[in-house]
């Protein structure tokens, strides 16, 4: 999050110049190490608590706080910190998983559980995508920080506004499209930010590379559920 609002003074040419060093692909290599662990962790949060999904749906609000104190707390509090930072991270995967409990169980109860493994591999193929063109791309996107950080604020802000007020179907579709447009744009965002050194830690890089992940997991998700429905 705190890479959202950096400006690089290092242009794209001159940092792929550097970019097949020994150092650079060993924290590459790292940073999907724990990015795969972080999703298996987020597995295994859904897999413990998915008999308690009533329960996880009641205190939904109360686990997206506490996700949100982890990330911007918790995470920011370890960082520089081995072992530390590593918990930070391995709980807020944790939370997450749990908190997709009461929609994986809803697209299960409805018969739809198909949709969920679905949902998993068309994410990885784009985001296996997105993540191979910000590598190779020519194009310097190091500036697009700020912008979609602003648009993600005011997606965020829409969302609630039609959670608590508006109530709208359609509403929902078009901002959840939208939320999978946005984490699909950060994806090539963060990815080319890791790749050019933008990052001290490969838990900070994974951290980012997961929140992508796991809107644009939702967001299919979630458009999937909905197709077939009236």
């Amino acid at each position: 999050m705190s890479l959202y609002d950096r400006d690089y003074t290092q242009s794209v040419e001159e940092v792929r110049s550097s970019s097949l060093s020994a150092s650079r692909v060993e924290f590459l290599k790292k940073t999907y190490q724990l990015l795969a662990a972080s999703m298996i962790t987020a597995a295994l949060g859904a897999y413990l608590t998915m008999p308690f999904a009533q329960a996880v749906y009641e205190a939904r609000w109360l686990i997206f706080g506490a996700e949100l104190l982890v990330l911007f707390f918790g995470l920011s509090l370890s960082r520089g910190k081995p072992g530390l930072n590593l918990f930070m991270l391995f709980l807020f995967t944790f939370l997450t998983g749990v908190s997709l409990v009461p929609l994986l169980a809803s697209l299960i109860g409805a018969g739809k559980g198909a949709v969920i493994g679905n949902a998993f591999l068309m994410t990885s193929v784009l985001f296996g995508a997105l993540s191979i063109f910000a590598i190779n791309t020519k194009a310097d996107l190091s500036s697009w920080g700020k912008p979609l950080f602003i648009i993600m604020i005011v997606v965020f802000i829409a969302s609630l506004i039609n959670i608590f007020f508006l109530q709208s179907p359609m509403m929902h579709v078009i901002i959840t499209a939208g939320i999978l447009l946005l984490f699909g744009v950060f994806t090539v965002y963060d990815t080319q930010n890791i790749a050019n050194g933008a990052y001290d830690s490969p838990v900070d890089a994974a951290v980012s590379l997961y929140i992508d992940f796991l809107n644009m997991f939702t967001a299919i998700l979630q458009l999937l559920g909905i197709m077939g429905d009236d």
